[in-house]
């Protein structure tokens, strides 16, 4: 098996380093990395929090943690051992800038290293954290900062959180991450796109029949009550995750796979978005909110529950149609969905090709099934191509639709990475290839709110649909109002 390459040393400073993301994702990725011989023996990583541990008791919940979130095969006491030794703890205040002081004692003077500061915790501190890092002179040459999404709560508050943010670490510098552009089949979209001369020449509304973008949880808001509701799905999901699986379904080819050229082609996708007015929000949205139900047999609340019963407004699910204003993609719709307390745990990208202009074949006057590519970001990431063929046997000619079927996981015969691990390291390198700049967060935001605006000054309650179903009716009026019906075979 080849080495994989290592990244310089850094010290990589997380705030909200004991919450849920740090928890759960980060340390889980550095860690892994780690093991593997990716990150440098050098390489710090110091977690700030109001906690009030020292590093002992942080390294002791960290590993327990890790014990509890990974395999045992994979986080064995010798690995554990060696990776708790590049971990410290701090207590800070962001609010107070003096206390910032503390971390510099840690970090030292050496401007060589590089340095990754990690925002995990809620946008409204990115500007108060960035300036108390400057005003602790923190901030070299050398140092990035990665800000979680998402990016403010409306268009207003990103351009504020980008301009205070801009005022310390120059545009090139800040990386705002989407961990959905890491997962290995995203990645794959671009492989099967570029590099495979049988699939772009038909990628267009010519050959492209429509395109759906589903992203499924079976999980309700859980610990996440609180922001959730100020939230909702359309800013939660729709606004970053989904739009930006959009744009690489939809970018023209980039003239290279490097830090510009990508994002250049995304934003050129989302200022072609087709501005939702007040009539198509009616007509090409759905909104919805989970009720009590069974997921996995077992009885669950409604959202309303989950919130101790208090009254809300707030959608766990949103279903869109998207019309893309360009050559391209005209008169090709993307149909987009997201919910909480749905049927599945599932995230596919469904490329659905146009119908055989004529059949030659006896008995198939009622039409021959469609092509359809289908890339499934989780669970098993893989890449589905269905195809019409013969069915063997005399007797005549009788068709039927077949998948050839790539799982990554059988394929390539080990574990797959988690998007942080990748998306972890290329902060380190400095590629900002699958991070969002300024521009296209802000043209995310821009072409959501009128939707958002639509739906505060309708005055209307989300629909209701149970725990453990696919939602609400009016998502599936949305697509059979265009013929169309969601595909939820692939997710078998």
């Amino acid at each position: 098996m080849t080495a994989l390459p290592q990244v310089e040393p850094c010290d990589m400073v997380v705030f909200g380093g004991t919450g849920d993301l740090a928890m759960r994702k980060l340390l889980p990725a550095l860690y892994l990395r780690a093991r593997d011989g990716q990150l440098d023996p050098g390489s710090r990583i110091v977690a700030v929090s109001r906690s009030g541990l020292d590093d002992a008791g942080y390294r002791d919940k960290v590993a327990a943690e890790l014990r509890a979130s990974l395999p045992a095969e994979s986080a064995s006491a010798e690995a554990v051992g060696d990776f708790l030794r590049h971990l410290h703890h701090i207590t800070i205040d962001v609010s107070e800038h003096a206390t910032f002081g503390a971390l510099g004692e840690i970090l030292g003077t050496d401007t060589e290293r590089v340095r990754v500061f990690y925002l995990a915790c809620a946008s409204q501190l990115f500007g108060t954290i960035c300036r108390g890092l400057d005003s602790a002179g923190l901030v070299d040459p050398r140092s990035r900062v990665v800000l979680e999404k998402p990016i403010g709560h409306d268009l207003a508050s990103a351009r504020r959180i980008n301009d205070e943010v801009g005022t310390v670490f120059p545009e090139e510098r800040i990386y705002r991450i989407d961990h959905y552009l890491g997962k290995e089949t995203v990645q794959n979209l671009l492989v099967l796109r570029f590099a495979n001369a049988l699939l772009e020449p038909q990628w267009n509304s010519g050959a492209i029949d429509h395109v759906q973008i589903t992203v499924s949880e079976s999980l309700g808001v859980g610990g996440r009550a609180g922001y959730y509701d100020r939230a909702g799905a359309l800013r939660d999901m729709v606004q970053n995750h989904l739009l930006q699986l959009l744009c690489l379904v939809a970018m023209e080819p980039p003239t290279a796979l490097d830090r510009e050229a990508v994002r250049d082609e995304k934003l050129k996708v989302l200022q072609a978005l087709r501005p939702m007015v007040e009539g198509d929000v009616a007509r090409a949205t759905c909104r919805g909110q989970y009720g009590a139900g069974l997921i996995d047999g077992a009885a669950v609340p409604g959202y309303r529950e989950d919130l101790d019963g208090a009254p809300s407004r707030t959608e766990t699910f949103a279903a869109l149609r998207v019309d893309i204003a360009n050559w391209r993609w005209s008169g090709t719709p993307f149909y987009l969905r997201t919910g909480k307390r749905m049927e599945r745990h599932a995230s596919e990208i469904v490329v659905q090709f146009r119908p055989v202009p004529h059949s030659i074949f006896p008995g198939t006057e009622g039409g021959i099934s469609p092509n359809r590519l289908v890339l499934r970001l989780q669970p098993d990431e893989g890449v589905r191509l269905h195809l019409v063929t013969k069915e063997p046997g005399p007797g005549g000619v009788r068709l039927r639709p077949v998948p050839l079927n790539l799982s990554f996981a059988e394929t390539f015969q080990s574990p797959l990475p988690d998007a942080y691990e990748r998306l972890l390291l290329d902060v380190i390198r400095g590629n900002p290839t699958l991070f969002m700049r300024r521009d296209e967060v802000e043209a995310a935001w821009a072409w959501t709110e009128p939707i958002l605006a639509a739906w505060a000054a309708s005055g209307e309650e989300p629909q209701r649909y149970a725990a453990g179903t696919s939602g609400p009716p009016g998502a599936t009026a949305l697509i059979e109002r265009d013929g169309r019906t969601w595909h939820e075979e692939d997710f078998q």
